[in-house]
């Protein structure tokens, strides 16, 4: 990953100087009265999630540099919330009989914000970008490492040729890891394009001041898609204050202070009290893609051990902890992929607790002996599980939930240890194999989100060095049924197809499924804020200041 950039110290805004102490103090005040919603002005977002890196989705790929790209580079294509793929920087687009070659016509009222017109060689120019050992990608990589080689026709048409089809190349041209951006900006280099990636968003980036906040001011020449805003032209901010409050109690309280007007990532009990109030609106959007589920790596002792894997699932027994730590804001999932995928298949039959079998199991498989601390071991050594928590990843109800399944599986002799870490921390415990347990949230429009993460070519990096396959599943079996899966233009072979893969997945014993990843924003004083149908990231186009 690249370094950030130099800090720069433009202004400060007067309601950023406000203290935490003071933060916390103006929780209990009153809230502002209701005004009419009005243009203009500053919306403060306060985030939880990580600072990216790098503000180019392309480097890296993970969700925060979604969520903040979202606001400034747009896709060539979009999808509505009933997972229907609709135009965006692309009015249309066709594919040939065998799957191999697609043509894209572009928009002609689009320019970037830096003057450089969106046309085809701007597009190929970002797919080779992403293609780029050097660019570090990882989640745009993987979603156009079909794409062979971009033909700019002409101008305004632009052709892909691919090494084998793909049915899921207009889901992954959707999500902002795949966004346009303006050559020109590309060309500057990663580190000057990491700090303000040029696109034709509603907003433009203006200011970065790193581990505090990003600025954001509109785009005056927005020209939405159709169907894309409430009116086709610029947003009614002047600007977006994006900041970076880790602590969920102090963005909280920021938001009923009315110091900032959305948060993401709020405890549960925050949202619970969101649904009770009369003047914060809460935006439940999950995400799509794979599920938050606890994987087991099988690559490695003792998880490369089915009855090891089984006597864990056996013993973990989450449901009881997913009801009183969400206080009934999730819903336990039994299928890999998350419930807003229509071809999800669910199957809690797997995930049942059984202590006596549990332990049955572990003794079949020879950890029959046991130290002062209860821990099974097995030729001396212990059956520990490694088991990295990234803090940016995971709210503190989730940790707390580790915490419970960590109680139950040293019932029958598991010695859980969970290690809380940065994200940095986290990737690299992950590159360098040392986990045998993990909750790894991955975000992808549509099913193919399984070949990511389970087809055995998921084991190898991609050149960010991040690898998607954490189950370290390698299935023959598994690898022809995906890759079918991902061949076929015929939807009704795709879905069958796909069951398969989540019934050979569930077989495995490698995943829990908990809960659909979670996407709560909170929002005060503000209206016309909602989600994109792509990876629910929100977008504030038709956002307006009051109430």
């Amino acid at each position: 990953m690249h370094s950030a950039p130099t800090a720069h110290h433009r202004r400060t805004l007067p309601l950023l100087a406000v203290s935490l102490a003071g933060l916390l103090a103006l929780a209990g005040c009153a809230a502002p009265a209701p005004s009419a919603p009005e243009s203009g002005g500053t919306l403060v977002y306060a985030t939880g999630d990580a600072e990216p890196t790098c503000l180019d989705p392309h480097v890296g790929g993970n969700y925060p540099q979604a969520l903040i790209s979202t606001q400034y580079l747009e896709p060539l294509v979009g999808r509505d919330e009933d997972g229907e793929i609709t135009p965006w920087l692309a009015t249309d687009w066709t594919v040939s009989d065998d799957g191999l070659t697609w043509d894209f016509t572009l928009r002609e009222d689009v320019a970037f914000t830096d003057g450089t017109p969106l046309d085809s060689a701007a597009v190929k120019a970002n797919i080779e970008h992403l293609q780029d050992p050097d660019t570090g990608s990882s989640t745009g990589y993987l979603a156009v490492e079909k794409v062979r080689e971009v033909e700019a026709v002409d101008a305004g048409h632009v052709r892909f040729h691919l090494s084998a089809p793909d049915s899921a190349l207009l889901e992954s041209l959707s999500q902002q890891w795949t966004a346009i951006q303006s050559p020109a900006g590309l060309a500057r280099g990663i580190d000057e394009n990491c700090a303000a990636p040029v696109g034709t968003g509603p907003f433009i980036v203006d200011e970065w001041v790193p581990q505090q906040q990003i600025t954001l001011v509109r785009n005056d020449a927005y020209v939405a898609p159709d169907g894309g805003t409430e009116d086709a032209g610029a947003p009614h901010l002047d600007e977006i204050v994006w900041r970076f409050i880790p602590d969920a109690a102090t963005r909280w309280a920021a938001l009923r202070a009315g110091e900032v007007n959305v948060i993401d990532n709020p405890q549960p009990d925050a949202i619970v009290a969101a649904e009770a109030s009369e003047d914060i609106a809460h935006i439940d959007a999950p995400r799509p893609g794979s599920v938050n589920r606890i994987e087991l790596n099988s690559g490695q002792a003792p998880f490369d051990d089915e009855r090891v894997r089984t006597a864990f699932l056996l013993a973990a027994d989450p449901e009881p902890g997913i009801r009183s730590l969400y206080q009934g804001t999730v819903e336990r999932s039994f299928s890999p992929l998350a419930s807003t995928e229509p071809l999800a298949f669910s199957d809690p039959e797997p995930f049942g607790t059984d202590v006596a079998e549990a332990e049955a199991l572990l003794d079949e498989a020879g950890w029959t002996d046991e130290d002062s601390d209860g821990i099974r071991l097995k030729d001396g050594a212990r059956l520990t599980v490694r088991f990295p928590v990234s803090t940016n990843q995971s709210v503190a109800a989730e940790q707390s939930l580790f915490e419970q399944i960590q109680a139950n599986a040293a019932a029958v002799g598991f010695d859980v240890i969970l290690t809380p870490m940065d994200l940095s921390a986290w990737y690299a415990a992950l590159g360098a194999n040392e986990y045998e347990a993990v909750s790894a949230p991955y975000t992808k429009v549509g099913p193919d989100v399984l070949r990511i993460l389970y087809h055995s070519d998921g084991i190898i990096p991609a050149p960010s060095g991040y690898f998607a396959n954490h189950a370290q599943l390698s299935d023959p079996e598994l690898d022809a049924v995906l890759d079918a899966a991902s061949a076929t233009s015929d939807a009704e072979e795709r879905a069958d197809l796909y069951a398969q893969a989540q019934r050979i997945i569930l077989d495995s014993r490698t995943v829990l499924p908990l809960y659909d990843q979670q996407n709560h924003f909170l929002t005060r004083g503000v209206t016309g804020v909602r989600t994109l149908g792509t990876v629910a990231t929100p977008t504030f186009v038709d956002a307006r200041l009051g109430d």
